[in-house]
């Protein structure tokens, strides 16, 4: 063989593993997202915008280097098994869930592709992940806060309505934070001196009828821990609590920015921007079990003083102090 020949072979074998690794990186990347929100929600679109632009920050482009696939489990739990099965079918690099039941819905499904989860309550205690620093398995993300935190929202419904004895807890009784949330707050009830009455959020004229039943005796509040069905019936909610006057506390703050009186809780935006980082380290090689399950950087405080107003609140001076965002 000529020299000119075996070193234009030798250059041909070196460009191999350079151009397979060009392909790689030049390939079309697969995301499937499984949300508890419905497709027509102001904030899960705004949760999904965010999602997006933060991975076209760190250089994906829709439509050219990555595909997402959406579905939308509108808060109905059953729909989540079905729309798992279907976006696993689709081959993804990686999935994102919201919510700790659509990621065991996810892992029943699948235990190779990696998933990403936010806003999931307590992810060790409902064997979703081994641990917080190493989690194991093909699944990590971002908590969205402890059961303790439940707590402090009986104590911030006494704190703007020190009249307040009843309380309900609107939760949905299928979910594991349900349950949890109701056990957190019974804890610190008789010390408050408030009665708990659970309503289970499953639809709407259930959640209408036992609030009505609820509201005709006087000292009532209410509380709505998150979940899906507390979600997509948000505005059915905070519209029953201020035409029945009844002072509310909520875990998100999008449901004081839509008229609620007061929440305390994380951020889902800051969560997806966040879990979007994740998902950007795993498609550009890293494995979930390299990565450690996070706790939210900051709770949040909202109160809404327009809401307070027409309720005849008045909003001690010292909580206003601390409030992250005052809607006036």
């Amino acid at each position: 063989m000529r020299r000119r020949e075996f070193v234009t072979l030798l250059s041909g074998v070196a460009a191999w593993p350079v151009a397979a690794q060009a392909q790689q990186q030049d390939r079309v990347r697969r995301v499937g997202v499984l949300m508890n929100k419905a497709a027509d929600d102001p904030e899960g679109r705004r949760e999904v915008s965010t999602f997006e632009g933060a991975l076209q920050k760190s250089g994906w482009k829709l439509g050219a280097n990555l595909q997402i696939d959406y579905r939308w489990g509108a808060g109905d739990s059953s729909r989540y098994p079905i729309y798992a099965t279907e976006l696993v079918a689709r081959d993804p690099d990686v999935l994102l869930a919201e919510g700790g039941t659509i990621v065991g819905a996810l892992q029943r499904v699948t235990r190779d592709v990696p998933i990403v989860f936010f806003g999931t309550t307590d992810p060790v205690s409902r064997g979703l992940v081994a641990s917080l620093s190493r989690p194991g398995g093909n699944t990590t993300g971002f908590m969205q806060f402890d059961f303790a935190i439940s707590g402090k929202w009986l104590e911030l419904l006494k704190q703007v309505a020190p009249s307040i004895t009843r309380a309900a807890v609107i939760r949905d009784p299928s979910q594991f934070s349900g349950v949890g949330s109701m056990a957190a707050i019974q804890a610190i009830a008789p010390s408050l001196s408030v009665d708990l009455s659970p309503v289970d959020a499953r639809d709407a004229q259930a959640i209408e009828r036992a609030l009505t039943d609820f509201a005709s005796q006087p000292n009532g509040g209410l509380i709505i821990p998150p979940s899906g069905a507390a979600e997509r019936h948000r505005e059915l909610i905070v519209t029953f609590a201020n035409k029945h006057r009844l002072p509310a506390v909520y875990a998100y703050p999008y449901f004081v920015k839509d008229g609620g009186l007061i929440s305390y809780g994380p951020d889902e935006v800051d969560e997806l921007r966040r879990a979007a980082g994740y998902v950007d380290r795993i498609l550009k090689g890293e494995k979930p079990v390299d990565l450690p399950v996070q706790a939210p950087t900051k709770i949040k405080l909202v109160i809404n003083l327009k809401t307070a107003k027409a309720l005849g609140l008045t909003i001690p001076a010292s909580l206003l102090a601390s409030a992250d965002e005052v809607i006036e």
